[in-house]
């Protein structure tokens, strides 16, 4: 069988009495590294473990999760690629017509907070069964956190939800050492020691943890009560990042706590290559009839590396993946581009050769000692650091090798550039510019206000502008005419109507069309979320403007989108409300 079993019948062929582990996704069942529990069930099952995946179960009784029978070692849940809420919900809180990783893009197949739902249907199906939840809903929710759809500060999901322990970050690390513990007989109580993981204490256990034996964070009764120790909380979770020097923290909840260990360590090169040389079948499971849109949107791509330095406060990339950079070795990504464009019928194009901090290939400290002493929370902002290596060296290797694959037309890059650190390189635009651009490239300034950057920790305005002319450029001596796609985010935290006018009228003046625009949505554990709901900045306790009330939010989104006619009443409302009448001249004159 080339796929993972995702069905009872699919089990019985294999002649498994049951799976030693049950992977529960939120996602449909997509055998593609860039879902990540098919990725850790790829890696389970190398490890010699017998794996079945419970992909979209109905969730409304404990029914469908006993398809498999009971797991020998542990179930391991998730809401899949995207916090479910995110998935759902828009930034005005109305359900969103689509889900890209249903089959059809059917919504519905989810639900509210799965995560925990999840959890507890594997409680009530199979009493005892050990627990693991993880993912980026697990990951991002692991202390008390803001949620903006219920507009309150929610407790720990990892009490929520009652599982054994909560895995944040990738997990590859953890799952394998989770599994080979549990197979050796020990109970999900002594895995306690586990780096990139949380536990539980119940209250006599809290009671008698140490107090030095971990760094105490304002109680979930202060975080949800107390704006400045909810401010508090998010600085220090921020400062207890970096997996060579974070410490534990401690959570009180009630009469309960949440532990949390430091960090996993970084991948290295040679795990990285391991986990993406897995027998992937690049294709969704053969039980849908449909399509599932978020495979379209990667199947042609390669992943180069991980994690992001940049620290932006609206990311939550390197709370996540981390802030170190693990990056795979220039064989490993030949060999998966040789392999995709050699499969039949392919076009002999890669839709995208990157990651999300796309031009952070191969790039760390000229001195690692002292990043691993580090808790800066950018490497970029507000200047960059001294310390790094920002050589584009060996990721223009990269790229040229790629282009020697046989039978490869084209290899786009088109995840985010960091422009401020391709401007260290000339040569890395005009290479961008000449062979991995088609026509368009994508960036992400945010915004033009350098107060506004600032709080984004983003790099001031002059960047882009720079990065604009040298694209320019560098296309103009390629020989073609390429164009630049902006994305702009409405209403973020520290932006004013009148800054929004400001960036209108600096997009008319250049004659940029915004056709996408992020509307600002608090996700959970972010540093811009925690500006959100305090009104502060959590490393300086100033205060900040937030646009809250949904009409101005409704005005910033309008403003992105001047050129739209019915969008003109509402931009002529905002420019009054600004009293900016040099503004509305520019803006509003046809």
């Amino acid at each position: 069988m080339s796929f993972l079993p995702a069905t009872a019948e699919e089990l019985k062929k294999l002649a498994w009495d049951a799976p030693d582990i049950v992977l529960v996704t939120g996602d449909a069942y997509v055998d593609h590294p860039s879902f990540g529990m098919a990725l850790l069930g790829r890696l389970l099952e190398a490890a010699g473990y017998r794996v079945a995946i419970l992909a979209q179960p109905a969730w409304t009784s404990p029914a469908d999760f006993r398809r498999f029978g009971r797991p020998r070692l542990f179930f391991g849940v998730s809401s899949g690629n995207m916090d479910s809420m995110i998935n759902k919900y828009t930034h005005n809180r109305k359900i969103r017509s689509s889900d890209d990783f249903s089959p059809g893009g059917r919504p519905g197949l989810r639900p509210d907070r799965a995560t925990t739902v999840y959890a507890q249907r594997c409680r009530e199906a199979y009493p005892g069964a050990p627990v693991i939840i993880g993912g980026i809903e697990a990951s991002m929710r692991r202390f008390a956190h803001y949620d903006y759809w219920s507009d309150k500060v929610r407790r720990s999901v990892l009490l929520d939800s009652k599982a054994d322990l909560l895995v944040y970050g990738m997990g590859e690390t953890q799952i394998l050492e989770i599994a080979r513990r549990l197979d050796a007989g020990e109970k999900p109580s002594a895995l306690r020691d586990i780096r990139g993981t949380l536990y539980p204490l119940g209250a006599s256990e809290a009671e008698a943890f140490p107090a030095d034996a971990a760094l105490r964070l304002p109680s979930y009764g202060e975080a949800a009560s107390d704006r400045f120790k909810f401010a508090e909380a998010a600085r220090l979770m921020h400062e207890e990042t970096n997996p060579f020097l974070a410490r534990p923290l401690f959570e009180m909840t009630g009469k309960m706590a949440v532990v949390q260990n430091p960090p996993a360590p970084p991948l290295s090169t040679a795990e990285m290559d391991r986990i993406y040389s897995l027998p992937f079948e690049r294709r969704a499971h053969p039980s849908y009839r449909e399509p599932v849109p978020a495979l379209e949107t990667v199947k042609d791509s390669v992943v180069i590396h991980r994690g992001c330095f940049g620290g932006c406060a609206f990311c939550s990339l390197g709370l996540h993946q981390g802030k170190f950079i693990q990056e795979r070795s220039t064989g490993s990504v030949i060999a998966e581009v040789s392999a995709l464009v050699s499969r039949p019928g392919h076009h002999g194009r890669i839709s995208d050769l990157g990651a999300p901090s796309a031009n952070m290939y191969g790039m760390r400290g000229k001195d690692m000692g002292m990043c691993r002493k580090c808790r800066r929370g950018s490497c970029l902002h507000p200047a960059v650091c001294p310390n790094l290596d920002v050589s584009h060296k060996a990721l223009l290797g990269l790229l040229r090798e790629a282009r020697k694959v046989k039978g490869l037309k084209k290899a786009f890059v088109a995840s985010g550039i960091r422009m401020d650190l391709a401007l260290l390189c000339p040569d890395y635009i005009a290479e961008i510019a000449r062979e991995h651009t088609g026509g368009q490239l994508k960036v992400a300034p945010e915004h033009i206000s350098d107060r506004v950057l600032s709080i984004m920790r983003k790099p001031g305005s002059k960047a882009l502008e720079d990065f604009t002319a040298g694209f320019m450029k560098a296309s103009k001596a390629a020989g073609k005419e390429q164009y630049l796609v902006h994305y702009f985010i409405s209403a973020h935290p520290g932006s004013t109507l009148e800054d929004m006018a400001e960036l209108a009228v600096w997009l008319k003046e250049r004659g940029i069309r915004p056709q996408q625009i992020n509307d600002f949505l608090p996700a959970p554990m972010e540093l811009s979320t925690a500006i959100y709901h305090t009104g502060l900045d959590p490393f300086t306790m100033k205060p900040v403007y937030v646009p809250k009330k949904e009409k101005e939010r409704r005005l910033q989104r309008a403003l992105l989108q001047y050129y739209k006619p019915e969008n003109r009443p509402l931009v002529a409302e905002a420019l009054r409300l600004v009293k900016r009448p040099d503004l509305s001249r520019r803006l509003l004159s046809r």
